[in-house]
């Protein structure tokens, strides 16, 4: 038995002996097999994880819920933001913008950030190498190669500070060149092309008004966008930096150790690399939900401001109070669970990464040092001390390298929050281009009668003349004010528009003016740049006084239209303002116009506006109730005389005798359209309340005669 064990251990030894011989002499060829399969290895791995995990979950997501466009989860939570094929079918569709071409400027920004990327990595593995030559000259106590490798060190360090400085420079260029490019194509179909006009354009008023998706814009374009940007331009340099770090600083690793060692580290950082990313929180819902809360505490802000008068006058400051701490509450709240996740990831992150893999990286370099490696030759003790160094730097920058690709998961889950942000803004833009609007309708909506009339839509048909034939007049919110309404106004026909609060008198100027949807009928009527609308407030722009009064021009638009200055102080003079143009300055000064004029003053530049503009028709919405009478005939008469029509909401009786024509609403869905009699109906008007102030007296003489019979029988 034991010669027989001897032999078998005799024929185990022969055939080891013999599979080395064989190995050795065609390692070479088994080396650059290992190098391609793990450089392919490390291409796919990152894809994959970058990509399958959250895949994974919407796919189980998606088989309860279904598929198709991500919406809103139930209870109205946000959309589960992830790294997934919604993300790159996002992504793609920005980049797309952003970088429109081989030859744009984001193009060669990109090409020179990549330049520079290789260009560091290239030093960074001389400097590896050269770490080990010092510490070598070291060991073996030779002063003048130690001084030469120092100043090798120097001379590395011109071209390496100059990389970085450069690299950080195009990082931040290309973040702004983003930035620049996605504003742009927002702005332009946020405002629209310019002289855009129809059913395509007023996006800015449609995402706000009649639909519900994007509660605040302003922080979307503004902060949401610079965010995105500052995010994708790091990302690339946070990838794609790292990832060639790894192959390249592992195939000089394996050259020095053995691509067979190299692919076992491989093996073990793996297995704790799926633990990591199993639990990995998600980040990038954390991120949009936090620009989400931000923006809901912004708009609360914004809207005390806006309504400060009517806040303070009711005395609502507590209320207020408690909605913007609820507001803060939920914002902290958030922020709370999201710093509570990252400090438990990170020290399991820097756990695995630093210190787990660190070991792994030490039992690498110390290969060759206690193992015979086939292909290389015993060396001295300066030699091995300089391959040790040089591995270890390398490893080092392995080991960053590659936590920099897992971190990246971090980032990428980020720039998947802000994408989803900006992608919504884009996607609801397009949809409300195309007449598609998500927005919370009425109860009544549901009707089957009510249902037939939003499912339909109208026709509009450019004409001189303002016809409506059974129009029905429909808030965004699916309330039918009025089923069916037709009347015809002719140039010249003024017309007058009455009716209690809430019957559809403004919502016919915004059907005039393109801005809502028309859901039946056939409107006639001239193209929304022949409106002008003054209403009860005017808008005045940030600007000049000459702005307030030619807006939307521009000076060089006043002056191709042969206007001067001159004229436009004979406009003012026809609405008794002259003197506001000495008074503030002159046509160049610049004020807050809404706090430097009064509501009266600011109501006459609005009728200035309207008088250099000269539209065809003019809708005016309580345009007068600030003005005194004499200067409202004034400017009645002479908009007449510049053959204005006029489409007027007023209840004040001074008015009827400058119009020909009323639409009188009920206020239940009915109306009237009819000739007006000014004379007629002053008169009724002046009897009807002579009546009621004698109907008011009625209770006091029922009272008095009462008394008086009283007096009478006691009397009696």
């Amino acid at each position: 038995m034991a010669v027989l064990s001897t032999l078998r251990s005799q024929v185990l030894r022969e055939r080891l002996a013999q599979f080395s011989k064989v190995y050795a002499s065609h390692r070479p060829a088994v080396q650059r097999v290992l190098n391609i399969t793990f450089v392919a290895y490390v291409l796919g791995s990152t894809y994959l994880s970058l990509s399958s995990r959250s895949g994974k979950q919407q796919d189980s997501s998606g088989s309860r819920k279904g598929r198709g466009k991500p919406k809103k989860g139930e209870a109205g939570k946000p959309a589960k933001v992830a790294v997934d094929a919604v993300f790159y079918r996002r992504l793609g569709h920005i980049l797309r913008i952003v970088i429109p071409g081989i030859r744009s400027k984001e193009a060669l920004l990109l090409i020179m950030h990549s330049s520079l990327l290789i260009f560091r990595t290239a030093i960074s593995l001389y400097v590896a190498a050269l770490d080990g030559k010092i510490v070598a000259s070291l060991v073996r106590a030779r002063p003048a190669e130690f001084f030469w490798n120092i100043v090798r060190w120097l001379l590395v360090a011109v071209p390496a500070t100059w990389t970085n400085s450069w690299l950080s420079y195009v990082q931040n260029k290309l973040a702004i060149a983003y930035r620049t490019r996605l504003t742009k194509e927002v702005i332009k179909q946020y405002l629209g092309e310019e002289q855009e006009q129809g059913p395509d354009g007023k996006i800015y008023y449609k995402l706000s008004n009649l639909d519900d998706r994007i509660k605040n814009p302003d922080q979307m374009i503004t902060h949401d966008i610079q965010r995105f940007s500052t995010h994708l331009a790091a990302i690339y340099s946070n990838l794609a930096k790292p990832v060639l770090d790894v192959i390249l600083y592992n195939y000089q690793l394996s050259q020095n150790v053995g691509a067979e060692g190299l692919m076992g580290l491989t093996i073990l950082v793996n297995g704790t690399a799926v633990l990591l990313r199993y639990l990995t929180p998600p980040f990038g819902m954390y991120t949009a939900l936090s620009a989400q809360l931000a923006g809901s505490l912004r708009h609360t802000h914004s809207r005390l401001a806006e309504f400060s008068e009517e806040v303070a006058f009711m005395g609502g400051e507590h209320t207020e109070k408690l909605l913007i701490e609820r507001e803060y509450a939920g914002v902290m709240e958030h922020e709370h669970r999201t710093l509570d996740s990252r400090w438990w990831f990170g020290c399991i992150e820097e756990g695995v990464i630093k210190w787990l893999w660190g070991s792994f990286g030490l039992v690498l370099c110390a290969i060759p040092v206690f193992f015979k490696l086939p292909g290389i030759e015993t060396v001295d003790l300066g030699s091995r001390t300089e391959g040790f160094v040089t591995n270890r730097r390398l490893l080092l920058s392995s080991s960053d390298a590659f936590g920099r690709v897992m971190y990246s998961y971090k980032d990428l889950a980020e720039l998947a929050g802000y994408t989803a942000r900006v992608a919504e803004l884009l996607e609801t833009m397009e949809d409300i281009r195309k007449g598609k609007f998500e927005k919370a309708l009425v109860s009544t909506a549901s009707h089957e009668d009510n249902s037939k009339i939003l499912r339909s839509r109208g026709q509009v048909v450019e004409s001189d003349e303002i016809q409506f034939e059974n129009v029905p007049i429909v808030t965004p919110n699916g309330d039918i004010l009025v089923r069916s309404l037709s009347f015809h106004v002719k140039p010249g026909q003024h017309l007058l528009i009455v009716g209690p609060n809430g019957c559809g008198k403004s919502s016919l100027f915004r059907i005039l003016g393109g801005l809502w949807p028309i859901y039946g009928g056939v409107v006639r009527k001239p193209p929304a740049s022949q409106f002008i609308l003054i209403p009860q407030r005017p808008y005045l722009s940030l600007g000049t006084l000459r702005d307030q009064v030619i807006y939307p021009h521009s000076k060089a638009d006043m002056e191709a239209r042969g206007i001067t200055d001159d004229d436009l102080l004979r406009i003012l003079a026809m609405v008794q303002m002259e003197g506001v143009v000495e008074r503030e300055g002159g046509w160049d000064a610049a004020r807050e116009w809404r706090e430097a004029l009064s509501g009266g003053d600011q109501q006459k530049i609005a009728w200035a506006r309207l008088f250099y503009h000269s539209p065809k028709y003019a809708v005016l919405d309580e345009a007068t109730s600030l003005v005194p009478l004499e200067v409202e005939g004034r400017m009645m008469e002479h908009a007449a005389e510049l053959g204005i029509t006029l489409l007027t909401v007023s209840h004040r009786p001074s008015l009827w005798k400058y119009h020909s024509l009323i639409l009188h609403y009920d206020g239940q869905g009915g109306y009237v359209f009819t000739k007006l009699n000014a004379e007629k109906r002053l008169a009724l008007q002046e009897e009807k309340q002579s009546l009621e102030t004698k109907l008011l007296e009625v209770p006091k003489m029922r009272e008095r005669l009462a008394e008086l019979k009283a007096l009478a029988s006691s009397e009696s």
